[in-house]
């Protein structure tokens, strides 16, 4: 009796061991090793970070982007010997501006049209625009023109012709949407500047992909601007580094079923890449009904360069593993990481290279010296160049 006692007693504390670690593990989830990104994807993520940090170029503070593809920046790089810029964009410098440019990426390089989106003016917009309350988030009308938005909101569109006039949009209603006024105005005063030049080099290129690429507020603009081009019938695919919350749960579901976001990673159309210690993916707050889509790809490691293995895939719209965990770690100094606006000057700009540089190769720190084919720079030079108040 007393031996069945005891294998019962044994028994018991497995069962007690087993579950009280399964209840660990859940409380306390490692991180997940089998999610590390691709190294195609890697190089493809990298690539872009050069793409969209070129957008910084134009504006008040750039040289601009000359014809057929030069700049300041990356313009001269090896991968970009086949780009050809069609127009820039810039709405002027107000908290609803919009600023980058579209290019062409023709064979023998991967035959895309590419948008790519710059972040805001300064540290005060930035401020400012994640501190915007929500509006209802409507889905466009198929005809621009129909008066149901302002010309202060959306400048009227330059004269149309058969070869640039966009298709209608007809897009699904979304139920209970809420958006950020701020990035919504932002998307309304860039669109009907460069509908007109997109719709041309769609119908001239056909078979190109179309490539929305977009850093910090700039990922919140092209996020719109997928939607939108997603309503009119095209199939972009869309990245974006440092993206803020830019509506409540029913925008963001809405944006996962238009893009078919699933656990399917090779289908999916869609990157959000965030990085350790970036607040402004963790903003605008939660309490004013701010949430995230899905697809997040997470840099875990805090300082540049960075590895194939410092990157993966997180699980839903908020993995508490990735950039949402981060705001429940251990304030340092008393301060979350949402508040940290020191980091917009470093972790935020920090996606593969520190990003709103307008300078030979990006940065004169060259960090990628241990990829051949991404510059030999010595970095001698770093002193000589200032950096810019741009994010």
């Amino acid at each position: 009796m007393g031996s069945a006692s005891g294998l019962l007693l044994r028994v018991l504390c497995l069962v007690f061991v087993i579950r009280s670690g399964v209840v660990l593990a859940q409380t306390n989830p490692s991180p997940r090793t089998n999610d590390t990104i691709t190294r195609e994807l890697f190089f493809e993520l990298e690539e872009l970070a050069r793409i969209v940090d070129i957008s910084y170029c134009v504006g008040t503070a750039g040289l601009g982007i000359q014809k057929p593809f030069s700049c300041a920046s990356h313009c001269g790089d090896e991968d970009f010997k086949d780009f050809e810029l069609v127009t820039a964009w810039n709405t002027g410098p107000l908290f609803s501006d919009s600023c980058g440019y579209i290019a062409l990426s023709h064979p023998p390089s991967h035959p895309r049209i590419i948008l790519a989106f710059r972040g805001t003016y300064s540290l005060a917009n930035t401020i400012i625009d994640l501190s915007t309350i929500p509006q209802e988030y409507v889905p466009y009308p198929g005809d621009d023109d129909d008066g149901s938005t302002s010309d202060f909101l959306a400048p009227n569109a330059p004269p149309t012709t058969p070869d640039n006039d966009p298709p209608p949009a007809d897009p699904p209603k979304c139920t209970n949407c809420t958006v950020h006024t701020g990035f919504y105005t932002s998307w309304l005063n860039t669109r009907k500047a460069i509908l007109p030049q997109l719709t041309e080099a769609i119908n001239t290129h056909p078979t190109y992909d179309i490539v929305l690429v977009g850093h910090s507020l700039g990922g919140a603009v092209a996020a719109l601007a997928a939607l939108d081009l997603r309503a009119r019938g095209w199939h972009p695919r869309i990245t974006t580094f440092g993206e803020p919350r830019i509506g409540n749960a029913a925008l963001m579901s809405y944006i996962n079923s238009r893009f078919n976001i699933t656990t399917n990673r090779e289908t999916n159309s869609y990157h959000r890449v965030t990085h350790h210690a970036d607040p402004v993916p963790l903003l605008p707050l939660a309490e004013w009904g701010y949430t995230m889509h899905s697809e997040e790809l997470f840099i875990s490691k805090p300082d540049l360069p960075f590895a194939e293995e410092d990157i993966r895939h997180c699980a839903g719209d908020e993995d508490a593993t990735c950039i949402a965990g981060t705001d429940a770690e251990a304030p340092s100094w008393g301060i979350p990481a949402r508040f940290k606006f020191w980091e917009l000057f470093f972790a935020h700009r920090d996606y593969f290279w520190r990003l709103g540089l307008c300078v030979p190769g990006g940065d004169p720190k060259d960090w990628y010296r241990k990829y051949p084919k991404h510059g030999d720079g010595d970095g001698d030079d770093e002193g000589d160049v200032q950096d810019i108040d741009e994010l």
